[in-house]
Parts: C-alpha cells; sequence; structure tokens
C-alpha cells in the first residue's frame, strides 16, 4: 500500500513599520529617495555610534499582537545577531531571540472547504532591517544604499500549522488586512515592506517528525509565495518517495552568536501602557464586516469586498456620512472603482480621490443633475485627478436637459421618423422603446434626463 505525505508549512513574516523615523535613530523611513540621503553613524554601523530605541515601534508591535491573540511579554530584551554581509554595516543585526514582545498567539483562518482553522503565532519580536544591495550588470559592481539600514520590523513567526499554498496565502491576506487596518504598516509587498520566509517539509501523515526542512527567503508576492510553495513540494515529495537528500541545516542560535545586546536597556512596560494600547485599538476586519451588515443593510459579498482593503472601508464611511447613502456608495465603489483599479492595475492602497467628490457624483445623480453615463465620465476624471465634480460639469455643459417642453418637441421628431420602431412597440416589443431613447440621447449628445425621456415616449407612444 503506497504512503500517503503531507506537507508541513510555518512562515517568518517581516514586516516594516509605519513610523516616521528609523528604530535606532532619527532618520527618515521615507521609501524611493535618492541612495544614502536618509543615514546618519548610527544607522550606518560607525564605530562608537549609539542606539536610541524608537518608542512608536514598541506601540506598534504590541498593537499587533493584541490583533493576533499574543500574549505581550512586559519585560523584553534586545539582543545581537551576527553575521557578515555587505549591506549589513554593523556586521551584527539588533534583534530579540531570548525575551521577544510578543508569544503564543493565533489567526483564524477560512480553509479551502470554508472551514475555520487557527494558525499558531509562536513569536512576534522587533528588528532592524538591514541595507539594499543593488546590483549593476553594466558596470559588473554591486552597489549598496544604506536607506533602508535601521528601518524598523516585526518579525511575525508562525507555528508549522499551514498544509498548503491556499492555507499560506488565507494566513498572509489575514495578516495584511489586521496590520494595515491598525495603520502599522501599509505591507506593500512590492516596495518590500511585507516579505515572506517560507520553511516547508513534507512528511508521511500522521508522523509527529517534521521531514527535512527547505526555506525559501525573502519572497516578495503572494503570487510568488504560492508557486514556490508548489514548486517545492513538488520536488520535496519527489524526494521523500523517491531518494532524499538533506537541504542546508536549520540556523541555529551558535551559528549567529546571539548575546544580550549591551547598548540597549530592557524594555519594560507598565499595566497602564499596555492599557492604553488596549483602548487604542481600532475596530479589525471581522468587526466591521459584522457592523457594515448590520448597520448599513449590506449584502455580506458587498461587505466583504469593502471590508478587504482599510483604504476601500474608510473612502465608504467617510463618503455615507457625507451623503447618507451606502448602498449607492457600495455600488460606486464596487463597481467603477474596481473597474478603473483594475484597469490603471492600481491598488486600493493608491486610491487618491475624495470622499466629498464621491458623494457629490451621487448627489448630482440622484437629483437628476446628470444621468448615468455622464456621472461615469466624470467618475473617471475625479478617479484620475480627483477634481471638482460640481465644477467640472458646469465648465462642460454636462448637465441633463431636464427642460420637458423642449425634450417633447425633439421626442415627438424622433417617433415621427422612426414609424417602424412605433409599430414594433405597439405589436408588444417593449425593446423597440429602446431604440427610441437611444436615438433621443443621441440626438441631446447624451444630455437628456433618462427619466424624463422615458416618460414623454410612454406618453406618446
Amino acid at each position: 500500500m503506497s504512503k500517503e505525505y503531507e506537507t508541513v508549512i510555518g512562515l517568518e513574516v517581516h514586516v516594516e513599520l509605519a513610523t516616521r523615523t528609523k528604530i535606532f535613530c532619527a532618520c527618515s523611513t521615507a521609501f524611493g529617495s535618492a541612495p544614502n540621503t536618509h543615514t546618519c553613524p548610527v544607522c550606518t554601523g560607525m564605530p562608537g555610534s549609539l542606539p536610541v530605541l524608537n518608542k512608536k515601534v514598541v506601540e506598534y508591535a504590541m498593537a499587533v499582537g493584541l490583533a493576533t491573540n499574543c500574549q505581550i511579554n512586559q519585560y523584553s530584551k534586545f539582543d545581537r545577531k551576527n553575521y557578515f554581509y555587505p549591506d549589513n554595516p554593523q556586521n551584527y543585526q539588533i534583534s530579540q531571540l531570548y525575551l521577544p514582545i510578543c508569544h503564543d498567539g493565533g489567526v483564524e483562518i477560512e480553509t479551502e472547504s470554508g472551514g475555520k482553522k487557527t494558525i499558531g503565532i509562536h513569536e512576534i519580536h522587533m528588528e532592524e532591517d538591514a541595507g539594499k544591495l543593488v546590483h549593476d550588470d553594466w558596470e559588473g559592481v554591486s552597489l549598496v544604499d544604506y536607506n533602508r539600514s535601521g528601518v524598523p520590523l516585526i518579525e511575525i513567526v508562525s507555528e508549522p500549522d499551514m498544509r498548503s499554498a491556499e492555507e499560506v496565502i488565507a494566513y498572509l491576506e489575514k495578516l495584511r488586512m489586521t496590520i494595515q487596518y491598525l495603520g502599522a504598516s501599509d505591507c506593500k509587498m512590492q516596495e518590500g515592506s511585507m516579505r515572506a520566509d517560507v520553511n516547508l517539509s513534507v512528511r508521511e501523515k500522521g508522523a509527529k517528525e517534521f521531514g527535512t526542512r527547505t526555506e525559501m527567503k525573502n519572497i516578495g508576492s503572494f503570487k510568488a509565495i504560492a508557486h514556490a510553495i508548489e514548486a517545492e513540494t513538488a520536488r520535496r515529495w519527489n524526494d521523500d518517495q523517491g531518494y532524499s537528500y538533506a537541504m542546508r541545516s536549520k540556523e541555529d542560535a551558535q551559528d549567529y552568536r546571539y548575546f544580550p545586546e549591551p547598548d540597549l536597556v530592557p524594555i519594560v512596560v507598565s499595566d497602564e501602557w499596555l492599557q492604553q494600547i488596549r483602548d487604542n485599538q481600532p475596530e479589525l476586519h471581522d468587526e466591521k464586516l459584522a457592523r457594515y451588515i448590520a448597520e448599513f443593510g449590506l449584502p455580506e459579498y458587498d461587505a466583504q469586498i469593502l471590508t478587504s482593503e482599510k483604504k476601500l472601508a474608510d473612502l465608504f464611511e467617510a463618503t455615507s456620512a457625507i451623503c447618507n447613502k451606502p448602498k449607492k456608495v457600495s455600488n460606486w465603489l464596487m463597481g467603477e472603482t474596481m473597474r478603473l483599479l483594475k484597469d490603471r492595475e492600481m491598488d486600493a492602497e493608491d486610491l487618491r480621490f475624495s470622499p466629498e467628490h464621491l458623494a457629490k457624483i451621487i448627489e448630482l445623480t440622484e437629483a437628476g443633475t446628470i444621468n448615468n453615463s455622464v456621472a461615469k465620465e466624470v467618475f473617471e476624471k475625479v478617479f484620475d485627478e480627483d477634481i471638482d465634480p460640481e465644477r467640472y460639469v458646469e465648465e462642460h455643459g454636462l448637465k441633463s436637459d431636464n427642460d420637458e417642453d423642449a425634450l417633447r418637441a425633439t421626442i415627438e421628431q424622433i417617433v415621427k421618423d422612426n414609424p417602424q420602431s412605433v409599430e414594433d412597440y405597439h405589436n408588444g416589443k417593449e425593446k423597440a422603446i429602446g431604440f427610441l431613447v437611444g436615438q433621443t440621447m443621441k440626438a441631446t449628445k447624451g444630455k437628456a434626463n433618462p427619466g424624463i425621456v422615458n416618460k414623454i415616449l410612454k406618453e406618446l407612444l
């Protein structure tokens, strides 16, 4: 009888925190600046320079810990992890090994079968990021940019509880959503502010021991992570059933010669400070989802999409507060907004239009000042440039023609010119009226109020 095997997966997720300054110095953490412009003696590892801990880093780490059901260590320490690499200016990294800030948590995910599963979190620790090597193929050299050196990270170490690429992606999406809702990081994988190391092994089903472990480091997109897991699973699967060879051995504490960081005092979190972080926790995804269904009467599908990205949820709430039409706001965000995001290959995080301008489009449409096709045209301008829709409609003469007498004269002429459509309508072909509406819209250059056009047509017919 052939043996059954299972994949065992654990993740180490590195998240760059949204502080304005670095973890141990006052240099800016802004992304995308000219190389080596956000540096100082501390983050470039100059001899004699001393680190000073950024309090906000500790607060973000605790907030993420609380949101992922972790225990908070009210007494924690930093350690030195020693290794040489060109983008590591001190030849060590300040991290936490022995007493991390958070431990023993977990998040719930939905499995492929629709059930629930808790993925355990072993620990969350704080550390500093390394610099970045830039490879210049033209010159045949590698250059070092220390702007990222000292940017604050948390590393979220899961238990080996995942069994498929789908479970891994569900776990990562839950983490990303939670961290974005907290405002602790933008989690933009394309900018490196969320990266994952995947630890994978294959073992016989029911076995207690793990198989030989493979580590895939610094994978920067969900798609790449899924592909890496599927490819490595197939390879490990083959090894287990045919032949096997050892991957590189697991790094242990002795490989890095960890010892307590001598330049930093321990972090002591008072009960009051911890309670303050607890009290300031925002409404997270699951609570928001339930509230949107109960308070706004949205279908679960709509609520799921709107709460899947914090930016969408923020826009929905702010716009609804202005125009008090939550279902209309939901339709605009789920329809035209999602379409344009896809067309422009943008993320929801990149949306820049204001809730005031979306509310104004909804109000102009509801009042009959503009019709739906004009509203979509105006919204595209708002989406791209966040223009004032009212001014744009005025300047471009896009207001609906609501003059019934003028419209009646136009429609009478269209009815007269299209006897076949009139006859078809009288013979029970309801669609014939659509042609006449279309002709009217064409004649009025799209400005006619469709409601009034339909009303007049039905009277005349």
